[in-house]
């Protein structure tokens, strides 16, 4: 099963739980001080908000969750034969999780995430490593980009992640 992935950074965590808790019909399946994150059935998605934004709020990056290796090579697979920009993380740990994962940013510099879950962690993120990502994605670790460029800088910039 492919799950759509949508987080959203928000300035008042408790006030945002409450609210999508209402929207949703059902509370987060996760709560940490600074996330949480719904695992809806109907329809299929993994909608995640923290306070962990780059003193913004809004939509933070879009994504694609999937349950098995073969389905994350085949976005891989796909992106890469487009030649689109791709940000390969691959295994790393960010959103209370361990995962498999790589990145595709589209025109407007939004970030699409492409990613197996392997497990949870019990912190945000194990480490904080330098990484090289397009200022507007919140790549967890030092990624390797490959593809057509398409205008995103890349430089060092702080990650939010998941």
């Amino acid at each position: 099963m492919k799950r759509f992935h949508v987080h959203v950074h928000v300035d008042d965590l408790a006030r945002n739980i409450d609210f999508y808790s209402k929207m949703f019909g059902t509370a987060p399946a996760r709560v940490e001080s600074d996330y949480a994150k719904w695992m809806l059935e109907a329809p299929a998605v993994n909608f995640a908000i923290s306070t962990r934004g780059h003193g913004h709020t809004g939509v933070d990056h879009l994504g694609i969750q999937v349950d098995n290796a073969a389905d994350l090579l085949a976005l891989k697979t796909q992106a890469q034969a487009a030649d689109l920009s791709l940000i390969d993380e691959g295994a790393t740990t960010c959103c209370y999780a361990r995962s498999d994962k790589h990145w595709v940013i589209d025109p407007q510099g939004l970030p699409w995430e492409h990613f197996q879950t392997l497990g949870t962690i019990p912190v945000f993120r194990e480490e904080a490593p330098a990484i090289q990502a397009p200022a507007q994605a919140s790549a967890c670790c030092t990624p390797k980009v490959s593809g057509k460029p398409i205008g995103i800088p890349v430089k060092s910039s702080p990650s939010s992640c998941c």
